[in-house]
């Protein structure tokens, strides 16, 4: 459990009105709720660890570029497959309306021709009938 690159969720017991609070001060200031507690948290324990706070900011700003990259990408993939699923559908529905317009005769069973079991089989394989779909009777 090294110091790497991991998000880890935290769960911290607030009442509704100091979790409001901190949602309106962190829109007030423009950085989202995530950043805005993991940059209070390790201004809090810079004091006792002393860590490099401007470092710090430079990693979750990269880190945040990352993610927000990453969803970018997930939104383009998610129309996408939007796009593709109205195509889908309109396949369907022509497919459907198709089928409805073509007339369904019965299928009749097809029986291929008898043979004499010495003959050429009647698919042209070039082998006795015996030898080839006479084999299975």
């Amino acid at each position: 459990w090294g110091h790497d690159e991991e998000i880890r969720l935290v769960k911290v017991p607030a009442s509704e009105a100091v979790w409001s609070t901190w949602r309106r001060y962190c829109d007030a200031v423009g950085v989202p709720m995530g950043r805005g507690l993991a940059i209070l948290m390790h201004r809090e324990l810079a004091s006792a660890v002393d860590e490099d706070l401007e470092g710090l900011a430079e990693r979750l700003s990269e880190r945040e570029a990352r993610i927000v990259a990453l969803e970018n990408g997930l939104t383009k993939a998610q129309e996408s497959v939007r796009v593709r699923e109205v195509e889908v559908g309109v396949r369907e529905r022509r497919l459907a309306e198709h089928q409805e317009k073509t007339p369904h005769a019965p299928l009749e069973k097809w029986i291929p021709p008898k043979k004499g079991r010495n003959e050429k089989c009647w698919c042209e394989s070039g082998k006795k009938f015996k030898n080839c779909h006479g084999q299975h009777r």
